[in-house]
């Protein structure tokens, strides 16, 4: 006695051991007979244990009720489930083993009842089901089949993502008389509603559409450039990924370092009006880039440029034409704008017009220096540096007043004898010496500077012939002192 099960992953033929469970074999060869188990998923799949399967709603349904028995369908819900016999000789040692899924009865826990849910086992020795399902028969062909709902994909209750379920069922012998009531339909049923809106992706669902290959490229271009775009923006060299270079400007590279704007201008000129037109050049050396950037008043005018101007033999270089892509521009009017209305909105303060932030000025020059100027970019800007000396100087005055005050001089000198009246001799402190005179004076300062500068006037042997003279008058006062004596 055999069953064949046409499910959406493929055939399965199931032998029925109706010697060893001869009422769960009857159950589901009628089941099968009035097409029962037409359109049932597969749920609980379990890698390398088991699936179950049996129930028309399934269990994702909120209208399922579990499953009824064909005694069930034919007398009422009172005869929905059955008591389940496990035959002794009976194990879960072999992939492909079928039995019914059981459920403890409420009255006596030890007795087990069956409805019309099955499960089939995908690995060996799966003896866990042992005394909780009721095995009824065994797969002998359709293991690939088995396989496949295996590896199927499923989420983490073990739901299948695309849908596997049973077509269709034919019984191959019947060895049992059909109870009372039970008519066989002549041909299989459509799906109910209920049935269909279980559906997740259904079996024969196009997973993989065809697509044309230059439209995927496109799309895929298209999301790495806006992807690109987004992480520039995130920089802070796009003012934001959006933003679409101008198409009045075009871009010439290739160029002689000799040619200059006006040569370039004046090619150019006769495509339409020209508003700009700018080599780019170092900073530094200001020696030429090889390539520039041409603003036309009209778009006509920038696309005829590039069309005609293509190759072009500008001083003995052939030029390559393009439409800019540079935003940089755009980006500086932006940031402008926006620094312009943060200013405007909170009057003024930190740096583009919020107050908590500033303007980082660590060894970078600052915007407002020439460029013409020699001065290195410092740590302190100039609202830091304004000020300073004049701060410095309001020091050095009050200690310079304090100094020359003629009161504060003769207290100091006061204190000083008396701390020298009061100290003994073996406390003295050692003299000190004298200072230098201060050269602050202006009148020291400028008697110091005519004698270096007279100094500096007389030659090296005046200084010379001096030192001899005054050796030699030494020498003879020396002898006249001897002689008087």
């Amino acid at each position: 006695m055999s069953v064949l099960l046409e499910t959406s992953a493929g055939d399965i033929v199931i032998d029925l051991l109706v010697d060893y469970a001869p009422r769960e074999c009857e159950n589901f060869i009628k089941l099968c007979k009035v097409k029962y188990y037409n359109f049932s998923p597969v749920y609980s799949i379990q890698q390398n244990f088991s699936f179950q399967t049996g129930d028309p709603l399934g269990p994702t349904s909120a209208s399922s009720d579990g499953g009824s028995s064909i005694w069930g369908l034919l007398s009422g819900p009172s005869k929905k489930t059955f008591p389940a016999t496990f035959h002794p000789k009976l194990k879960h040692l072999e992939r492909g083993t079928v039995s019914m899924a059981t459920a403890p009865h409420p009255p006596d826990p030890e007795a087990r009842l069956a409805g019309s849910q099955f499960i089939v086992t995908l690995g060996d020795n799966t003896d866990y089901l042992d005394g909780r399902a009721a095995i009824f028969g065994k797969v002998v062909e359709g293991f690939d089949v088995l396989e496949k709902v295996n590896n199927a994909i499923t989420d983490k209750d073990g739901h299948p993502l695309v849908d596997i379920r049973i077509k269709h069922t034919i019984i191959l012998d019947d060895p049992y008389p059909d109870p009372p009531g039970l008519r066989e339909p002549s041909q299989s049923p459509p799906p109910s509603q209920a049935q269909l809106a279980t559906v997740r992706i259904a079996d024969d669902a196009t997973l993989t559409e065809e697509v044309d290959e230059e439209a995927a490229e496109k799309d895929r271009r298209e999301r790495e450039a806006r992807a690109q775009a987004l992480t520039l923006e995130m920089m802070g060299d796009l003012p934001f990924a959006e933003v679409k270079p101008p198409e009045n400007v075009l871009f010439v590279c290739k160029l002689n370092p000799v040619t200059t704007d006006s040569d370039l201008e004046l090619i150019f000129s006769r495509f339409g009006k020209i508003l700009s037109c700018e080599v780019i050049r170092d900073k530094k050396t200001g020696d030429s880039l090889q390539y520039a950037f041409i603003e036309f008043e009209d778009k006509g005018a920038c696309e005829a440029g590039y069309f005609k101007m293509q190759g072009v033999l500008i001083d003995d270089r052939r030029i390559h034409v393009d439409f800019s892509q540079s935003v940089s521009k755009l980006a500086e009017v932006w940031r402008g704008g926006e620094n312009a209305k943060r200013k405007r909105k909170h009057g003024g303060g930190g740096w583009g017009g919020v107050k908590g932030l500033e303007k980082w000025r660590k060894y970078r020059e600052e915007e407002d220096y020439d460029d013409t100027d020699d001065r290195y970019g410092m740590v302190y800007g100039d609202e830091e540096m304004r000020g300073r000396h004049e701060r410095q100087g309001d020091g050095r005055d009050s200690e310079d007043k304090r100094g020359r005050d003629p009161d504060h001089f003769k207290d100091r000198q006061g204190d000083r004898r008396r701390g020298d009246g009061n100290r003994q001799d073996g406390d003295r402190e050692p003299p000190r010496r004298s200072r230098s005179p201060r050269r602050d004076n202006p009148r020291d300062r400028d008697r110091y500077d005519n004698q270096r500068n007279d100094d500096r006037g007389k030659p090296r042997h005046d200084d010379r012939n001096r030192r001899d003279r005054d050796r030699g008058y030494d020498r003879n006062r020396a002898r006249g002192d001897y002689r008087r004596r």
